[in-house]
């Protein structure tokens, strides 16, 4: 059973949120066009209203302003100034690659890891294979989530790795509410 499953959005779109299910948390990660606050403001608003988690990609300011559940940092981010937030129950969670990554997540003090990419898929065509993820995994004891080219097929060999969830958008999406939560 999957304790969590995250799901990215680079925009906000009400029809698409509500097609989830309610226990996929929401993580905003826009990279590419300038933030809008209304549609963060209304992106939070709705999640609070469903009781379902949502975090924003690298920007602390607005996750604290916007009244966020945490924030997401990616990989690239290597800074080290999220620890001590006044804000209580307020979530820090990241991506890696690999363990000296891992190492660099701790320290931001993480308490989720995002290890990616666990399996092929169209962006990442080298992938660590459930071997190597689960390898690189043990450098750590925080929660790992296993991300990148999850799909109908391959999810099954989640359970060989004892991640905590996964993470991830086109399958989601593809499948919205009909996502099994439980065991596989």
């Amino acid at each position: 059973m999957f304790k969590s499953i995250y799901y990215y959005i680079d925009k906000f779109n009400k029809e698409e949120i509500y097609k989830l299910n309610k226990s996929i948390s929401i993580i905003y990660r826009n990279y590419s066009t300038r933030l809008n606050t209304n549609d963060i403001f209304q992106l939070v608003n709705l999640c609070k209203k469903q009781r379902r988690k949502v975090y924003i990609s690298n920007n602390l300011k607005l996750a604290l302003r916007f009244n966020f559940d945490g924030v997401y940092i990616p990989a690239f981010n290597r800074i080290l100034g999220y620890k001590n937030i006044p804000k209580k129950k307020f979530e820090i969670i990241g991506s890696a690659h690999n363990v000296k990554e891992i190492i660099n997540k701790e320290y931001q003090g993480c308490s989720k890891i995002f290890l990616s990419p666990i399996f092929k898929n169209k962006k990442n065509l080298s992938y660590l294979g459930v071997t190597k993820f689960n390898k690189i995994k043990l450098f750590t004891k925080k929660d790992v989530i296993s991300l990148g080219g999850i799909n109908e097929k391959n999810i099954k060999y989640l359970r060989m790795c004892n991640v905590k969830g996964f993470a991830g958008i086109t399958w989601i999406k593809k499948n919205g509410p009909s996502i099994n939560t439980g065991p596989f």
